[in-house]
């Protein structure tokens, strides 16, 4: 008695201390995350400003390098902005064919540089606005680090070249000042949005590719423009918090971590000292309620040895000699009780006797349950329906059920239990033999009319496989084009509405891609038909090849495609069209000893905060693409509201 006394005190004090602990664990989280949301938009604004005010200084070194391009005059431009080496480890200025004109300090590595081919420097050339380069090694530092440039125009407003300043991933003073952020537990990371690594506690990941980081679904999602919080794992294989918000300008994704065991450190701390303090109450009071126990409980011993003999069939029923009220009404109670049990038990023996030769006969699929849930008996058509056997358990049974139905079926069927409530439900079921089947099962609680005595659990099941395959398969059909397995018009549009409705909820960005083929009549006219189709299925794999597993390419008709992009900025998309373009142009079909080529008009556009219906973002890149095509085709355009774009001409 006094164990249980003991255990009985352990046991509440752990369960209020366990309640304890989880309605605090939840408070400092939440407080945690108010607390790192707040550090965090403070720190990517921080970041911003410094971005944007060295790019304003840029400008204003670009304004004034008015003098003609020669090297001398750019040198001297150069030195009378000293102030710059505050914010980069070195200034370049290059001319309009990418040759390196002036830089400060002067490095003798650096002459004769042409960056022509530099990722950047086209960036700039072609959009005509400053832009923050991807991480590279420096050609002549063999460093790391990035470039922010913004271009120079001469009188006429022609592309003159570019200003640029380069900053150290390893010592520049935008990063090394996250050192102090790094502390025990927590840390701060920056990333590009195409998933380098810019700066990290772990020097390792320094300029590493995304697919370092590719088991956190947070930090993927931030590199599409999301933000907000998660909990995860962090580099350091500990579960954390993790919070993220974007540079625009720069299109970086600054991360702030911090790991649970660090929140958590202040209220495991006060959980210990309340332990100690519970646990000396306790041994302090089991004496006395010991002593106060023992006394009240003595009568109930000649209890329990009698119901123990009824339980043993050494006697019929209970007899008690105690003159107390209380006990002699426990001891009716028992007899009443165990005479009912008796007949209960008898006639479940006959209802059972019953149930078994109507389950072993009936030609559907039916199974028998107890209250605890487990399988107890299945009749022979649902064995060969299912191609088990009859001594299969309970666990092995839910090993056949699809992985992604069993932990769903699984939480109903014990709410189910729990309710005494009816169980329907449609699930996947794999046979031994491989072959998928799609079961309806209906069960109910067997419950008996004297006294409602609730039995066991009996239900069917059917094999309604056909039926749910050709309901896929119509619902498939409904928004899918025959010929190439893309959506069709009516497929697109539910998708496209879909991703506006959450752009104008949490401005999630999505990109819209359109376009129709160039000379693809002449396939039709010279090739036939099966030609033409044949040029569209190698279009359609394209498509499905070159766009993101979560983009939705689309054949609206004809020769008319469109594709899908969500949570895609239109920078991100236009790489991706460009690539599509290319990939069309390279596509050949082959007939009569005659090789067939097409290329593709498109226009690129994404949802704007301007546009009040979705139709607008269609009409503004179905527009773009009769502009591409008027421009000579095999072309995109990108198009958005109030800008005057330029069409990219293929290579």
């Amino acid at each position: 008695m006094l164990f249980g006394l003991a255990c009985t005190w352990l046991l509440v004090v752990a369960l209020a201390l366990g309640i304890a602990w989880y309605l605090g664990k939840s408070m400092v989280q939440e407080t945690s995350v108010a607390h790192l949301r707040y550090e965090t938009t403070m720190l990517a604004d921080e970041i911003t400003q410094e971005v944007q005010s060295r790019i304003s200084a840029l400008e204003h070194v670009a304004n004034v390098a008015d003098t003609p391009d020669v090297s001398a005059s750019l040198q001297r431009q150069l030195r009378h902005n000293d102030a710059l080496l505050e914010w980069f480890e070195g200034v370049v200025i290059i001319d309009a064919d990418g040759n390196l004109k002036a830089d400060w300090p002067v490095l003798e590595e650096r002459r004769g540089f042409n960056i022509s081919h530099r990722e950047y420097f086209r960036m700039i050339k072609g959009t005509g606005s400053p832009y923050v380069s991807e991480p590279l090694i420096g050609q002549a530092s063999r460093v790391p680090l990035v470039l922010i440039g913004v271009p120079r125009h001469d009188d006429s407003g022609d592309f003159a070249g570019m200003v640029g300043g380069v900053m150290s991933l390893d010592s520049g003073e935008l990063f090394t000042r996250l050192d102090r952020q790094v502390r025990r537990g927590s840390y701060v990371g920056i990333f590009t949005a195409s998933g380098k690594v810019l700066y990290h506690p772990d020097q390792a990941k320094i300029m590493a590719d995304s697919d370092v980081f590719s088991d956190n679904a947070a930090l993927v999602n931030a590199m599409y423009g999301w933000e907000g919080e998660a909990v995860g794992e962090l580099y350091r294989g500990k579960r954390g918090l993790q919070l993220y918000k974007q540079v625009w300008p720069a299109n970086w994704v600054v991360g702030r971590f911090i790991t649970l065991e660090e929140i958590r450190a202040p209220l495991a701390g006060f959980i210990r000292q309340l332990w100690w303090v519970w646990g000396l109450m306790g041994l302090c009071m089991l004496p006395l309620l010991w002593w106060v126990l023992g006394g009240m409980l003595k009568p109930l011993y000649y209890l329990q040895q009698q119901m123990g003999e009824v339980g043993r069939a050494h006697r019929e029923r209970i007899e008690l000699g105690s003159e107390v009220n209380e006990f002699q009404d426990i001891a009716g109670t028992f007899n009443q009780v165990e005479a009912e049990r008796k007949a209960l038990l008898d006639d479940l023996k006959e209802r059972g006797a019953f149930l078994d030769e109507m389950l072993n006969a009936t030609p559907e699929g039916m199974f028998v349950a107890n209250l605890d849930g487990d399988i107890t008996y299945m009749n022979p058509a649902l064995l060969a329906m299912l191609g088990l056997s009859s001594t299969i358990t309970t666990a092995r049974w839910l090993s056949h059920v699809h992985p992604d139905d069993r932990d769903g079926i699984v939480k109903l069927w014990r709410e189910s239990l729990a309710a005494r409530n009816d169980f329907v439900l449609q699930l996947r079921f794999i046979r031994s033999d491989g072959i998928l089947l799609w079961l309806e099962i209906h069960s109910r609680f067997v419950v008996l009319s004297r006294g409602e005595q609730t039995l066991d659990l009996v239900g069917t099941m059917k094999d309604i496989t056909q039926s749910r395959e050709q309901e896929a398969l119509t619902r498939w059909e409904a928004e899918h084009d025959p010929l190439t397995g893309l959506l069709n018009r009516r497929g697109f549009e539910r998708r496209l509405d879909e991703a506006f409705a959450e752009y104008k909820k949490t401005a999630t960005p999505s990109a819209l891609l359109m376009f129709d083929l160039d000379h693809f009549k002449p396939i039709n006219d010279r090739g036939g038909h099966a030609l033409g189709d044949e040029m569209l299925r190698r279009i359609a794999r394209v498509l499905n090849l070159k766009v993101r597993r979560s983009d939705y390419a689309a054949r609206q008709g004809g020769d008319e495609f469109a594709v899908l992009l969500p949570s895609c900025t239109l920078s991100q998309a236009q790489p991706i069209a460009e690539a599509l373009r290319q990939a069309v142009a390279d596509i050949v079909v082959t007939a009569r000893d005659s090789d067939f080529r097409v290329t593709l008009s498109m226009g690129v556009t994404a949802f704007s905060a301007g546009d009040q219906e979705v139709k607008e973002a269609l009409a503004r890149a179905d527009t773009a693409s009769y502009e591409a095509k008027a421009l000579g085709r095999n072309a995109l355009i990108v198009s958005m509201p109030d800008e005057n774009d330029m069409p990219e001409q293929p290579d």
